[in-house]
């Protein structure tokens, strides 16, 4: 019998290998979120992500996030969903004394989350797994101003057509260059953002946004691919600002 935290990792290999094949979902229209459960009934769950956090209560106890990411081959893919960052072995968080190996980031426009209402330019989820298979997302929020350094060399080597990854040996990107100084965040347990929407995800939203040039939005190219807000359901959000 499969566990929860087994079909988290399916799931997530689900994203990255069946979203050209089976566009069975989308982001409007008879495929938009509002019919995700239709076919995919955990999407109808009471754990569900994004949310727009209103109020977080202060963590009884901070556990800081400490990054460890190192360089990888840049190996980028247009999986006709988002742009989709694929990472080398050998970079990981650590929170609450568990390490969470990074997999992948990838990007949402507009922001998923919100905070206090603010609807923010764009988002980048980095996807981390532990050794037990469960996962933890660090999301990190965009403004539009000034370019992103790290997204610009993503940028010019992103394919265009989907399906098409472009795997470059002599091309290096470190994911660290995605993060602001300020590593204080909001903390709660939910979902992954798409289908099939598994639950039990540990989600970390960094607080402090980086920007993003109106020139970078443009280039992305999908001018929406955000999945509504989801009602929290009594969960309760913390607030961690580690010291």
């Amino acid at each position: 019998m499969k566990t929860p935290r087994t079909w988290l990792v399916l799931a997530l290999a689900l994203l990255a290998t069946t979203a050209c094949a089976h566009p069975q979902w989308g982001y409007t229209g008879a495929h938009g979120p509002e019919h995700w459960g239709e076919r995919y009934a955990t999407c109808r769950g009471a754990a569900q992500s994004p949310v727009d956090i209103r109020e977080a209560r202060t963590a009884a106890s901070a556990a800081p996030i400490t990054f460890d990411y190192r360089d990888s081959r840049l190996s980028v893919v247009n999986n006709g969903h988002t742009i989709q960052v694929d990472y080398d072995p050998g970079s990981a968080i650590t929170v609450g004394g568990v390490r969470y190996e990074l997999l992948q980031f990838h990007f949402h426009r507009p922001a998923e989350e919100r905070v206090q209402g603010r609807i923010y330019a764009l988002d980048a989820h980095l996807v981390h797994r532990a050794a037990d298979g469960t996962l933890a997302v660090v999301a990190v929020l965009f403004n539009e101003g000034a370019p992103q350094p790290t997204i610009d060399a993503i940028w010019r080597h992103m394919p265009k057509a989907v399906g098409e990854r472009n795997t470059l040996a002599n091309v290096m990107i470190n994911a660290a260059g995605l993060l602001p100084a300020d590593r204080s965040y909001y903390a709660y347990v939910g979902s992954l953002t798409v289908p099939p929407c598994s639950e039990g995800v540990r989600w970390h939203v960094l607080k402090t946004p980086l920007t993003v040039s109106a020139v970078q939005l443009q280039r992305f190219p999908f001018p929406m691919n955000a999945r509504p807000v989801q009602p929290l359901n009594g969960r309760v959000v913390e607030e961690v600002s580690p010291r």
